[in-house]
């Protein structure tokens, strides 16, 4: 599956405790990545720079929904769930 155009949900829903260039603490959850562009497209995308967690996960009809709306409330949910 690709990645639905103008969506980034994943770079704004979850946490990222892993550093990412411009944010050296990681995001909290439901925080834009400063590494997200105003097309919603990963601007690190493909460096060594982008944390590992981030290049590890990969779009699924199950995640992403069918709409950017619901891809958050996925991702919300999934970060509730595994919150420590």
């Amino acid at each position: 599956m690709d990645c639905r155009p103008d969506c980034g949900a994943c770079c704004t829903a979850p946490s990222i405790s892993s550093p990412i260039p411009g944010m050296p603490d990681g995001k909290p959850a439901n925080t834009r990545c400063i590494q997200l562009s105003e097309n919603n497209l990963c601007m690190i995308f493909g460096s060594p720079l982008r944390p590992k967690v981030c290049s590890g996960l990969m779009p699924s009809a199950e995640m992403c929904g069918n709409t950017r709306a619901q891809a958050m409330t996925y991702l919300l949910e999934l970060e509730s769930l595994t919150a420590p």
